[in-house]
């Protein structure tokens, strides 16, 4: 199935989507923790995108690509395959555009998300749970209404919009010595490293992953893209794995991958909750957890993390299961 978009985003198309989302993203804020930065032993500055409209980073890169269609395009629609969180970002940034959008759902998907797709006004087309029936399924759907589709991760005006979000970092906080972001699809670990290695060569840039999808992992290691049929985590946004394009992105960039386990992954989301006040989900703290499982060592750093997303099931939290 053909992108809308195809090639390897510049920091200037990254300084585009800055200007082009503007208007319709928020500016999001970057909040500390004295009690986190203890337990770390180095200054964490969290760029919080669950305070992002649709609950989630995604909507910057939805934003872009529904916004960077020509009038034409963008009369048919827009369609695509998620779990979740790009199917509400993309929901939402149709809406707002006043355009179609179609949103292949597996399963299995949270009912919370389903929910949140349907309410930005999307049409929701159930399928199986595994990869090969998300893309005949969309297939189908492109080929029935003609509408774009936008991939998830694989798109370079998704990957350019995913990484405004380091760029309002970066411009805010110049003197960060490294940057973390989780990695499922690779989008925004793409666009965040485009930006740090733009604005600031020398910062470290680290991925993380859950053991249990730790395809980015085995990629950066091996040299070669690692597929894996099926990942069971309960990070539920990072069970898909790379592209041949973020592959590309992220070998080239980014100095590191860590993994991090189930365990440690509730652990993290907890202690933010708890800590700071504010819901992230699972996905969200994998960064969280490799700095407090200390799989890095942050000592007398100051370290970016960007915090992905808050749209959680409150009626299946993971300690209360």
């Amino acid at each position: 199935m053909s992108n809308t978009s195809s090639g390897i985003p510049t920091f200037q198309d990254i300084e585009d989507a800055v200007t082009r989302i503007s208007p319709h993203a928020n500016k999001t804020p970057v909040l500390t923790s004295r009690t986190l930065n203890d337990m770390a032993g180095g200054e964490i500055f969290f760029k919080c995108e669950n305070f992002q409209r649709a609950g989630a980073f995604k909507f910057r890169g939805a934003c872009n690509s529904v916004f960077s269609l020509s009038d034409d395009e963008a009369a048919k629609g827009v369609a695509t395959h998620s779990s979740g969180n790009h199917g509400q970002a993309l929901a939402l940034a149709a809406r707002m555009r006043g355009i179609p959008a179609y949103v292949v759902m597996p399963e299995n998907s949270p009912k919370v998300k389903l929910s949140a797709v349907e309410g930005y006004g999307a049409k929701v087309i159930r399928c199986e749970s595994n990869q090969k029936a998300r893309e005949e399924t969309l297939q189908k759907v492109v080929n029935d209404t003609g509408a774009s589709f936008i991939h998830p991760y694989d798109n370079k005006t998704v990957i350019a919009g995913q990484g405004t979000c380091a760029c309002e970092l970066l411009m805010e906080y110049p003197g960060l010595d490294i940057i973390m972001a989780p990695v499922g699809g690779g989008g925004l670990l793409s666009g965040t490293s485009i930006t740090a290695r733009e604005l600031m060569p020398k910062m470290l840039v680290i991925g993380s992953e859950p053991e249990q999808a730790d395809d980015a992992s085995q990629s950066l290691k091996t040299g070669k893209l690692q597929k894996f049929d099926t990942t069971n985590t309960i990070a539920d946004g990072l069970r898909t794995t790379l592209s041949e394009r973020t592959f590309a992105i992220i070998q080239q960039n980014v100095d590191d991958i860590l993994t991090v386990s189930d365990d440690s992954i509730i652990r993290a989301m907890r202690t933010v909750w708890e800590r700071m006040n504010i819901i992230i989900e699972a996905s969200c703290s994998v960064p969280v957890a490799a700095i407090l499982e200390k799989k890095i060592d942050i000592t007398g750093k100051k370290v970016g993390v960007i915090l992905t997303g808050g749209n959680v099931d409150l009626e299946h939290l993971p300690w209360q299961e």
